[in-house]
C-alpha cells in the first residue's frame, strides 16, 4: 500500500514514492463526476453507474510557473468537460432552453395538505420597534443557539397560538432541558412539529404517514432492548457524534438540530429511574461543546477571576469565552532601567525608536501585537507581517512605518542604539520583493506607501542636495555612476573547460535568480523585476498624489545614475513624463497648492532629462530631439519664473533645471542654437543679479542656484564657440556648432563688471555669504573664456585677480579637506555594497568640502582662472597655502570617494601654478622638493577620468630636475655620506650612492619616457579627459566618469616597469627565459626604473611609504624571475645592490613583515618558493641573488621558509656561498631567539651530519645551523643533563623487563674511556683541513 506523504519527506522521498507508484500499477484516484444540475432538473448524472472519469496519466515534469490563478468559475455552470463518447443528440437536449423543453420538466408538488397562515391584523400603521431588554423573556431551549431574530419570530408565534418549528413553549409545561419524546403508535403530530430534514419542497403528500411508521419501527425495536443494549448503543452514538463535532468548530443549523434530534431519538423508551446512564453523556457533550468552541466551561473560569464582569445587555456574551478576554486585562509594567539583556527593537509609526523602558499609553495603538504585549512599538518582522494584512489600513500603516525607519536608518539616527545595519537586516529578509509586490496592490493607498518606502530605500537626499551643490563647480557637470564594485565569482563548473565550452557572463547572468542578482546590485535586481513598467503605470494609469509623483521621480533619479538606457528604453516612460509633467502648455492651478501634479511642470522632471542627458551626446541629442525637451526649454526659459504660473518656489526650481540641461546639452555642443535666439533674455538675467539682496529673503537661494545654473550654461557656451574655427578648418572633424566666438564675446565685460562688483562686495558682512557662492562660477567662466582667447587680457583683470587672490588665499581652512580629513570620508553606518551612496550625510548642512561656506570652489576657479592667465602671483608662498600642501602630503585620505575629486583639481591647479613659478621665482623655488612631494603622493590618488591630470604631472612635474633640488646643491654626496656612516659596523658597499644618484638625476628625461611608455596603453582614456578638461566640448561623449572602483594608477606605479617585463617574460613556474627572448631595450627600462626607484628611495622617501617593505621586496624578486641572468647585468646588478643595502637598514628590516601578504600575492612563502627554485636553477651563486634567498631566513618570519630550503632545496646549499662580510643583515637577526621547531633541528643536524651544509659551501647557514643545534643540546637544565650524559655513556643492552628498558654498565667500559680520552685530548685541534 502507498503511504501518504508526510510533512517531513524531502524532494527525493517523494520521487521515490512516485516510482514505486508507477510501477505498482495502481490506478489513479483522480477522477471527474458529472453532478447533476439542479436548476435544470438533469437527475441522469445522479446515477451511480454512468459517471465519466478523467484519468491524469502524463504528469509534467516540471511544476507550473506561480501565475496567478484564474477566477474561479461558478459550481452551478453550464459548461462541463466534455468528451467523445458522448452523445451530440442527448447534450443538445440537456441543454435545451426553449420552453416547450422548460416545461416539459416542471415537477408539480401537492399542496393540499400544506397549511396556509395569514399575517395578524393590527391597528398599527407601523411595526413596533423591537427593544433589546424584551429579549429576557425570549430564552431558547439549552444547547440551541438561535440569533436574535429567530427568537423574536418564535415569540411573535406564541402570542398568535402557533407552536414554532423545534420550539418548546410554555403553555406546554415542558422544560428547557432536553427534549424527550415518548410517542405512542396512535399519537399524531402536527406539520410544523416534525424533526425532518427534507427539504419542504420534496415533500410529498404522504409524509407524515411515513414518518409515524419509522417512529413505531424504532419504537419497537428500543422495546426490544435491554438496557445494557441501549446504553451501549448510547455510547456508540455519542462517540460518534464527538468524532464529526470535534473538529468542526462551526456546524450549520441543520446538522446542530439533527444531532439534537439523535439524542432525544437515544433517549426514547427509557424510564425515568433508567436516566442516571445519561449524565455522563450529558458532560461528555457539554465539554465536547466548550473544547470545540474554544471556552472553558463557567465552573473552571468563575466569573470572579475575569477581568470584567459579564451583563446580560451585552451582545454576544451569553457564552464567555475567558481566553479572549484576557486580551482586556492590564498589561504588565515595562522592564526596569538597567538591564543589560538585549531587546528586540521596536518602532513607532514615525520610525522612531521606542526604549524598552518608555511606559507609553494604550491609546496609542503601539501594543496591538502578540510577542511582548507590554512593550510598546512594532518591531521589523511585526511590520512584514502587518504589511501582508488583509486589511487596507493596515498594509498602508506597515509600510508608511517602514519607510520612516529607512529614512532614519539612513539619516543614520539608529547608529548608536541599535546592533547591526537596519537597511541590511531588512533586504536579507526580502524588503525588494515585499516592496515589489505591493506596488501591484489594486489599493491606491497601498501603492502610495510602497512608493514612498522604495524612495527612502533607494534615494538619498543628502547625496542628491552635494551633487546639485556641486555642479556649478569646476568641472562639476561629471559625475560618477552609482554601481556596485564588480566582485569577480569564481565559477568550479567552469574549471578545466576549454574557452569555447565555458558560459559566457550573460549566460552566467541570466541563470541567476532575482535574489541572488538583488543582494549583489539592489537596483539591478529592481530592474529585473519590472519595476520601470509598473512606475509606468503607476504614473499613466492610477494618476497618483503629488507626493508619490515626486517619490516616483525620485526613484526613477537614483535609477537612471545607475542605468540610463532602462530608463530611456521602456516603453511610454519618458513619453508619459514629459506628457504629465513637462507639458508645453497648462492651466492656473486653482489652488496655491494643487491637488494634482498632472499637467504641470515639475522640476524633479526636468531633473530627471538632466541626469539622462549626462549619460552621453547621443541619449542627450535623443531627449532633444525625439522627445521634445528642446521645445520644453525654450518654453520655460522665455518667460520669467513669476511668469509661469506656478508656485513660487516650484518656478525657480523649474527653471534652475531647465538651465541645468541645457548647460549638459551645450557641454556636447548641442542645443547652442537656442543661444542665440535666447541671447536677450539671457543677458537680462545675468544684469538682474547685481540687485542687493537680504540674508532674509525666503528665495534667495533658489535664486543663487538659478544663477549659478546659467552661468554654467554660458560657460559650456564659450567653449563650445572656442571649438567653432578648430571645427571648420578640419575635414575629418564633426559639424561646427552654430554659435562662433563672436556670439561670445559681448558677455565677457558683463560677466567681468559683475565679478568686480561681487569683489567689492565682499567686505559687506551682510551680502559676503550669497557673494562667496557666485564668485566661483564667475571665475570659472572667465577661466574658460581666456583659455580660449589668443589675445592677452588687459592689466586691469590681472588687477582683479591679484586682488582676488590676495582675498581667499590667505585662509585654507584643511578641516573642510576630504585629503587632510579621511574620516569625514567613511563611510555611512547603512552603506551596503549592493546599494552604493556617495555618503554625504549631513555635508550640506556642516562644513565638510560641498558644503554651502567651503571655500574650495572659489580656490579652485581662482587657481584655474590665474593658471589660464599665466600670471606669476607670489601669494602661492604664502603660510595657509604651504600648510595645506604638506598636511596633504602627510594624508591617507580615502581613496574612493567621489568628492576627492573635487580636491584633486585645486591640488593639480596648485601644482601647475608651482610649475610655471620655480623656474623663475627664488622664493616659490624654496619649496619646490614640497610641491615634487606632492605631486608625487597625489599621482596614485586621482580617480578614473583624471587620466589627464596625472599625464601631465607625469610629463612636467614629477620627473622634473628642477622638483628635485637635492640632485643640484651636493644632494648626492650627503646621500653617500650618509651611507658610509649606516654602513660602519657592517662590510662596505660595493658601490656607494654618489655616482649612482648623480646618474639618475642625468637620465630623469630617460626615466620620464620609460614610465610614460609603459603607460601607454591608457592613451583613449588620456585623450577623453583631456577633451573633458579642456572644455572640447565637440569631441566629449558623455559627462559620465567610469566606474568608481578606485584609483587608476596602483600605489606602487614606481614598480610598474619591472612587474609589467615578469608578467611579459617571466615563466608562471618561477623558471626564467634567456635574456635573449626578452623584450627589446628591456635591460635599459629595468635600468631606468631601479634608477628612479633609487631616486625615490633616497631624497622621496615618504612619497613610497604606502608601499610595504614587503611589497617592496616582491617587486624587486622580479628582476630574478624575470629572466635567467638579467640580474646579473652590470647596471642592474649595482643598482639593485644599492636598493637592496637601502631596503636592508635597521629601521626597514624592523617594518619588514612578511607574515602579511604584498598586494596582488596570496603569500610570500609561495614567492620565496619560487625564487628558491630559481636560484638553485640559474643563479651560478650570485651573491646579491644568495642576499635575497637569505633576506627571509630571519628568525622572527615564519619557520616555513626554513622548512622549504632545508627540506625542499638542500641542494642549494652548496652554491649559496654569500660570506659574513656580503650579508648586510646582522647575524643576531638569525640565531637569536633560539630554535624552537623541532623538524627544522632535525634538518639542521641531518644536513651537518650527511655533509650536506659545510662552512666552505654556505658559511652563513653553517653558523646558524650550529648556533641553534648547539643552544639545543648544551642549553638544558644541569638535572636532565647528568641523567641524560649516564644514559649515553653506560647504555648496555635493551632489556624488557627493566625499569628502563635497557641495561647499563656499573662503570665504563675501557673501550669507551678510551675513545673519550681521545677525543677530549684532540678538542683543541681542527679536523676541518680535509674540507
Amino acid at each position: 500500500m502507498i503511504r501518504r506523504p508526510k510533512p517531513t519527506d524531502s524532494e527525493a522521498d517523494l520521487l521515490e514514492e512516485q516510482e514505486r507508484f508507477l510501477a505498482s500499477g495502481t490506478p489513479s484516484t483522480v477522477n471527474v463526476v458529472r453532478r447533476p444540475d439542479k436548476r435544470s432538473g438533469d437527475t441522469n448524472g445522479a446515477q451511480g453507474d454512468q459517471r465519466d472519469v478523467v484519468t491524469i496519466q502524463d504528469l509534467p515534469d516540471e511544476l507550473p510557473t506561480l501565475t496567478p490563478a484564474p477566477p474561479k468559475k461558478s459550481r452551478l455552470k453550464v459548461d462541463r468537460v466534455r468528451f467523445e463518447d458522448e452523445d451530440p443528440e442527448e447534450r443538445l437536449d440537456r441543454h435545451d432552453t426553449h420552453i416547450s423543453a422548460v416545461l416539459s420538466k416542471i415537477i408539480e408538488r401537492d399542496t393540499s395538505t400544506t397549511p396556509v397562515s395569514l399575517p395578524a391584523f393590527t391597528g398599527l400603521a407601523f411595526p413596533k420597534v423591537f427593544h433589546r431588554p424584551e429579549m429576557e423573556s425570549m430564552v431558547p431551549a439549552a444547547g440551541e443557539k438561535r440569533s436574535i431574530f429567530a427568537r423574536q419570530i418564535a415569540a411573535q408565534r406564541i402570542k398568535e397560538g402557533n407552536a414554532p418549528l423545534y420550539f418548546a413553549p410554555e403553555s406546554r409545561g415542558q422544560t428547557s432541558g432536553p427534549k424527550v419524546l415518548n410517542l405512542s403508535p396512535e399519537s399524531t403530530m402536527e406539520m410544523d412539529q416534525l424533526p425532518s430534514r427534507l427539504d419542504s419542497k420534496y415533500q410529498s403528500s404522504n409524509s407524515t404517514v411515513e414518518m409515524l411508521k419509522i417512529h413505531q419501527e424504532n419504537q419497537a425495536k428500543l422495546q426490544a432492548m435491554s438496557n445494557g443494549e441501549i446504553l451501549e448503543e448510547q455510547k456508540r452514538l455519542l462517540g460518534q457524534l464527538a468524532l464529526a463535532s470535534a473538529p468542526q468548530p462551526s456546524t450549520s443549523r441543520d446538522e446542530r438540530l439533527g444531532e439534537q434530534r439523535l439524542q432525544e431519538t437515544v433517549m426514547i423508551g427509557a424510564k425515568k429511574p433508567e436516566q442516571n446512564p445519561l449524565e455522563p453523556m450529558k458532560c461528555f457533550t457539554n465539554s465536547a461543546k466548550y473544547r470545540t468552541n474554544d471556552a472553558l466551561p463557567p465552573c473552571i473560569s468563575p466569573e470572579e477571576d475575569l477581568p470584567v464582569k459579564p451583563q446580560k445587555e451585552w451582545v454576544h456574551m451569553d457564552k464567555l469565552e475567558p481566553e479572549k478576554l484576557e486580551w482586556i486585562r492590564d498589561l504588565p509594567a515595562p522592564r526596569r532601567k538597567g538591564t543589560k539583556k538585549a531587546m528586540l527593537a521596536r518602532f513607532d509609526f514615525a520610525g522612531t525608536l521606542i526604549p524598552p523602558t518608555e511606559d507609553l499609553p494604550t491609546h496609542l495603538g503601539l501594543h496591538h501585537h502578540g510577542v511582548e504585549p507590554e512593550l510598546a512599538g512594532y518591531s521589523l518582522q511585526e511590520l512584514f507581517l502587518l504589511s501582508r494584512s488583509q486589511v487596507i489600513q493596515q498594509r498602508r500603516l506597515a509600510l508608511n512605518t517602514l519607510a520612516h525607519v529607512l529614512t532614519k536608518a539612513r539619516a543614520g539616527e539608529f547608529a548608536a542604539a541599535l546592533r547591526g545595519s537596519v537597511v541590511s537586516t531588512l533586504l536579507d529578509a526580502g524588503l525588494l520583493f515585499l516592496l515589489r509586490f505591493s506596488l501591484d496592490d489594486n489599493v491606491e493607498g497601498v501603492v502610495s506607501a510602497a512608493v514612498h518606502a522604495l524612495r527612502a530605500l533607494l534615494v538619498s537626499s543628502d547625496d542628491e542636495d552635494c551633487l546639485d551643490s556641486t555642479l556649478s563647480w569646476f568641472r562639476g557637470l561629471a559625475s560618477f555612476p552609482l554601481l556596485p564594485t564588480a566582485q569577480e565569482e569564481e565559477d568550479e563548473e567552469d574549471e578545466g573547460l576549454p574557452e569555447v565550452l565555458r558560459e559566457t557572463a550573460q549566460e552566467k547572468e541570466e541563470k541567476k535568480t532575482d535574489h541572488d542578482v538583488a543582494r549583489n546590485d539592489v537596483i539591478k535586481g529592481l530592474l529585473r523585476m519590472k519595476l520601470l513598467p509598473r512606475l509606468r503605470y503607476i504614473l499613466e494609469v492610477i494618476r497618483p498624489s503629488p507626493r508619490v509623483v515626486q517619490d516616483v521621480l525620485g526613484v526613477l533619479i537614483r535609477i537612471a545614475r545607475h542605468s540610463s538606457s532602462a530608463v530611456l528604453d521602456c516603453p511610454r516612460l519618458m513619453e508619459t513624463v514629459m506628457s504629465e509633467f513637462l507639458p508645453c502648455s497648462w492651466t492656473v492651478p486653482a489652488s496655491p497648492t494643487p491637488q494634482s501634479a498632472y499637467g504641470l511642470p515639475v522640476a524633479n522632471a526636468m531633473k530627471l532629462l538632466r541626469v539622462l542627458a549626462t549619460t552621453g551626446r547621443h541619449a542627450c541629442a535623443r531627449l532633444l530631439n525625439s522627445l521634445g525637451a528642446r521645445e520644453r526649454l525654450s518654453r520655460l526659459l522665455a518667460p520669467e519664473p513669476s511668469e509661469l504660473l506656478l508656485e513660487p518656489e516650484e518656478a525657480l526650481r523649474v527653471s534652475t533645471e531647465a538651465y541645468r540641461l541645457w548647460a549638459v546639452a551645450a557641454s556636447y555642443g548641442q542645443a547652442c542654437n537656442l543661444y542665440t535666439d535666447l541671447y536677450p533674455i539671457l543677458v537680462r538675467v545675468l544684469q538682474s543679479a547685481h540687485r542687493p539682496r537680504r540674508p532674509s529673503e525666503p528665495l534667495l537661494p533658489l535664486e543663487l542656484h538659478r544663477l549659478q545654473a546659467l552661468l554654467t550654461l554660458l560657460t559650456q557656451v564659450t567653449h563650445t564657440a572656442g571649438c567653432h574655427q578648430e571645427l571648420s578648418q578640419g575635414d575629418e572633424c564633426p559639424p561646427p556648432p552654430p554659435v562662433t566666438w563672436g556670439h561670445v564675446t559681448g558677455l565677457q565685460p558683463t560677466v567681468l563688471g559683475l565679478l568686480k562688483g561681487c569683489v567689492r562686495s565682499l567686505g559687506e558682512p551682510v551680502q559676503r555669504e550669497s557673494t562667496l557662492r557666485l564668485v566661483p562660477a564667475y571665475l570659472v567662466y572667465m577661466g574658460a573664456f581666456y583659455s580660449q582667447l589668443s589675445i592677452q587680457v588687459t592689466d586691469d583683470t590681472l588687477g582683479v585677480c591679484s586682488l582676488s587672490v590676495v582675498i581667499c588665499l590667505c585662509c585654507v581652512p584643511r578641516c573642510s579637506s576630504a585629503v587632510c580629513n579621511p574620516q569625514s570620508c567613511c563611510p555611512a553606518p547603512e552603506t551596503i555594497p549592493s546599494l552604493p551612496g556617495l555618503h554625504c550625510a549631513g555635508w550640506t548642512s556642516a562644513g565638510g568640502l560641498p558644503g554651502p561656506n567651503s571655500p574650495f570652489p572659489l580656490i579652485t576657479s581662482l587657481c584655474y582662472l590665474l593658471d589660464t592667465l599665466t600670471s606669476i602671483h607670489r601669494g602661492l608662498v604664502r603660510k595657509a597655502v604651504l600648510g595645506y600642501l604638506r598636511c596633504c602630503g602627510q594624508a591617507k585620505p580615502t581613496l574612493s570617494h567621489w568628492v576627492l575629486r573635487h580636491e584633486h583639481h585645486l591640488l593639480y591647479l596648485l601644482l601647475r601654478l608651482a610649475c610655471r613659478l620655480v623656474p623663475t621665482d627664488p622664493e616659490v623655488a624654496k619649496h619646490a622638493a614640497l610641491f615634487h612631494h606632492v605631486s608625487l603622493v597625489m599621482l596614485p590618488w586621482l580617480l578614473p577620468g583624471s587620466e589627464y591630470l596625472a599625464h601631465e604631472l607625469m610629463a612636467t612635474m614629477v620627473f622634473n630636475k628642477d622638483f628635485i633640488p637635492e640632485g643640484q646643491i651636493g644632494g648626492p654626496e650627503a646621500a653617500e655620506m650618509s651611507e658610509l656612516r649606516v654602513q660602519e659596523h657592517s662590510s662596505p658597499p660595493l658601490q656607494t650612492l654618489g655616482p649612482l644618484l648623480r646618474e639618475a638625476c642625468v637620465q630623469l628625461p630617460s626615466v620620464r619616457g620609460c614610465y610614460l611608455s609603459h603607460l601607454a596603453h591608457m592613451e583613449p582614456s588620456v585623450l577623453s579627459s583631456r577633451d573633458f578638461h579642456l572644455g572640447r566640448t565637440p569631441w566629449l561623449n558623455t559627462q559620465l566618469l567610469p566606474e568608481l572602483s578606485g584609483p587608476f594608477l596602483p600605489s606602487d606605479w614606481p614598480f610598474l616597469p619591472l612587474v609589467s617585463l615578469y608578467e611579459r617574460a617571466g615563466a608562471p613556474d618561477g623558471g626564467g627565459l634567456q635574456v635573449e627572448s626578452l623584450p627589446a631595450g628591456a635591460v635599459q627600462s629595468v635600468t631606468h626604473c631601479l634608477q628612479w626607484l633609487l631616486l625615490l628611495e633616497v631624497w622621496r622617501e615618504d612619497a613610497l611609504r604606502v608601499v610595504l617593505p614587503v611589497a617592496k621586496l616582491a617587486r624587486l624578486a622580479c628582476i630574478f624571475l624575470c629572466s635567467s641572468d638579467l640580474f646579473m647585468e652590470m647596471p642592474v646588478q649595482r643598482l639593485t645592490w644599492a636598493l637592496f643595502r637601502l631596503l636592508t637598514r635597521p629601521s626597514q628590516l624592523e617594518a619588514l613583515d612578511l607574515n602579511s601578504p604584498p598586494t596582488g600575492l596570496a603569500s610570500f612563502n609561495d614567492l620565496y618558493s619560487a625564487l628558491v627554485g630559481q636560484f638553485e636553477a640559474v643563479s651560478f651563486g650570485d651573491p646579491l641573488f644568495g642576499c635575497v634567498i637569505l633576506l627571509p631566513l630571519q628568525r622572527r618570519f615564519s619557520v616555513t621558509m626554513r622548512l622549504t630550503l632545508f627540506g625542499e632545496h638542500v641542494g642549494l646549499l652548496r652554491s649559496l656561498g654569500v660570506t659574513l662580510e656580503q650579508l648586510a643583515i646582522p647575524m643576531e637577526r638569525f640565531t637569536s631567539p633560539p630554535e624552537d621547531s623541532l623538524p627544522l633541528l632535525r634538518l639542521y643536524f641531518r644536513a651537518l651530519v650527511t655533509g650536506t651544509l659545510r662552512l666552505c659551501w654556505c658559511p652563513v647557514l653553517y653558523v646558524v645551523a650550529l648556533s641553534h643545534l648547539n643552544t639545543f643540546i648544551f642549553s638544558q637544565d644541569a638535572t636532565s643533563q647528568q641523567v641524560l650524559r649516564s644514559h649515553l655513556l653506560l647504555f648496555r643492552l635493551p632489556q624488557k623487563d627493566a625499569e628502563l628498558g635497557f641495561n647499563t654498565y656499573d662503570q665504563l667500559p675501557p673501550i669507551r674511556q678510551r675513545r673519550l680520552e681521545s677525543v677530549l685530548g684532540t678538542q683543541g685541534t681542527s679536523d676541518s683541513k680535509g674540507e
